[in-house]
């Protein structure tokens, strides 16, 4: 193993590319470990050594893996996220607490988040539909990262048609979230199932557009037609209008200040 992730490191170092390693922290707000190496890089360094890799038991592919997302670096992490869905076929039921683990442990940005959870968690659920709820449970998370994961982890399936119930399930617990991170990808994960259940997605979005925050409406409906889009952001605006009416409504008050003399107080949000 050691042969190995020395080689690799020393690919990466090899591929790094100047103009890549100072955008790439653009892309995050939170402080990111990088090579500077381009993502078409990562991915060829990845095919090259997978025939090395793909050899090894699952045992110590996961051990690897797990090496490597220990380094933080965003690369190092792409790979493991490259080589993970060769193996699914050797998943079983037990690796759900592996990969929960570096859920919890090693994903800390939303491409990690990403690339980690919509092949090797997409694939792993997709063999292992019954653990769903098992996902559910990361909506509770304090998280952000595996929160978000509870939804991207089935961006894939929904574009299979899979899980449509349980993927409304988990957006309804994810509704109201304030992070913009959970926000974009449960709207991210209705965007998806749209392909195959426009329709339904659509009469959710619209059941509960009065909740649902700009952010993940618009990645919801991004890929629906124009009149639909429109329909949705019409009765979005109108819904968030009455709302805010009724609220200020609710909250105006009289208080008396002076003998028999009142002031009209508004509590306006």
């Amino acid at each position: 193993m050691h042969t190995i992730s020395s080689r690799i490191r020393q690919t990466l170092q090899e591929n790094i590319d100047e103009k890549t390693q100072q955008n790439s922290r653009r892309f995050f707000k939170e402080e990111v470990k990088v090579y500077g190496v381009k993502t078409a890089a990562v991915t060829r360094i990845a095919d090259q050594f997978w025939p090395e890799v793909k050899i090894l038991q699952k045992a110590e592919i996961f051990k690897l893996c797990e090496f490597f997302l220990a380094s933080d670096y965003c690369e190092e992490a792409y790979i493991v996220s490259s080589w993970l869905p060769r193996i699914s076929e050797q998943f079983e039921r037990d690796d759900w607490t592996i990969f929960q683990g570096w859920m919890e442990k090693y994903i800390n940005n939303w491409a990690k988040c990403d690339t980690f959870c919509n092949h090797t968690l997409g694939d792993f659920l997709m063999r292992f539909p019954e653990l769903i709820v098992k996902l559910k449970e990361w909506t509770f998370s304090e998280n952000r990262w595996v929160k978000r994961a509870a939804s991207v982890s089935l961006i894939i399936p929904a574009r299979q048609g899979y899980f449509l119930n349980d993927i409304f399930d988990i957006c309804d617990q994810l509704l109201l979230d304030q992070d913009d991170m959970v926000q974009k990808g449960y709207g991210w994960l209705l965007k998806a199932t749209s392909e195959m259940y426009q329709k339904e997605v659509f009469n959710y979005v619209q059941q509960n557009k009065a909740k649902m925050p700009r952010t993940a409406l618009r990645y919801a409906i991004e890929k629906m037609p124009d009149e639909l889009r429109k329909e949705a952001i019409k009765r979005y605006k109108n819904e968030k209008l009455k709302t805010r009416k009724t609220r200020t409504a609710k909250k105006e008050k009289y208080v008396k200040i002076i003998g028999n003399s009142t002031k009209k107080i508004n509590f306006v949000e």
